[in-house]
């Protein structure tokens, strides 16, 4: 089991480093070629989030220490392909297709635009670049978000672990003090029992002697 997964971590390292080539590209890519590429890296993507599964799939049937130690690195291969996803996702928005635009318009079929033309469309051109630069700080303000969110679900995950932890040894003090309980309370009663007969002894004892006396008194 442990070389399969092993060989599942070398398809994961071609994989991603395919990834990071094709995403690099993006940004200096329009068009068709560019849409292309996007939905390439986007198979691409697929492949790898199946790979991660068939790796998960193989950890569980890992024997103790091979099992923490697989499972350690299986968690950092996945935050990798989150970076990945990110990487990908900052980088189908470029300026590159508004760029090219601008400069086909700017140019015309002849070059013949007048100066006014020219200057609307470059101030429209203008208008969509900021709203561009708007949207990707809005991007990015998701990204953060989502970050914190993946943050604070951490975070809650571990500390429902450490309460299931908490809970779980108070079951067991619980269960201990149930059965210390019990052990009292058996001895408690061969206690009594003992000092019951104890007594017992001690009045058939007194009857006899009281018995000897009288007999004794009547000779």
């Amino acid at each position: 089991m442990g070389d399969l997964f092993t060989e599942y971590e070398k398809d994961f390292g071609v994989l991603s480093a395919d990834i990071v080539s094709k995403t690099n590209k993006i940004p200096n890519l329009h068009g068709v070629p560019k849409r292309t590429l996007i939905d390439d890296v986007e198979q691409k993507f697929d492949e790898l989030q199946e790979l991660l599964e068939q790796m998960d799939l193989e950890v569980r049937g890992l024997p103790g220490d091979r099992k923490n130690a697989s499972s350690s690195r299986l968690k950092s291969y996945k935050d990798e392909s989150k970076t990945l996803e990110q990487n990908f996702k900052k980088s189908k928005i470029s300026m590159t297709d508004l760029e090219h635009a601008r400069t086909e318009l700017l140019a015309g079929e002849d070059g013949g635009q007048s100066e006014d033309q020219r200057s609307r469309l470059l101030e429209n051109t203008e208008r969509v670049e900021r709203s561009n630069r708007r949207l990707e700080e809005g991007y990015r303000v998701c990204i953060e978000t989502e970050e914190l969110g993946e943050e604070i679900l951490t975070n809650l995950s571990r500390d429902r672990e450490n309460m299931t932890r908490t809970r779980d040894r108070l079951r067991n003090t619980n269960n201990d003090l149930s059965s210390s309980s019990r052990i009292l309370t058996g001895m408690m009663r061969r206690v009594i029992q003992n000092r019951m007969l104890m007594c017992l002894a001690i009045l058939m004892v007194l009857v006899v002697i009281c018995v000897v006396i009288y007999y004794a008194s009547q000779k």
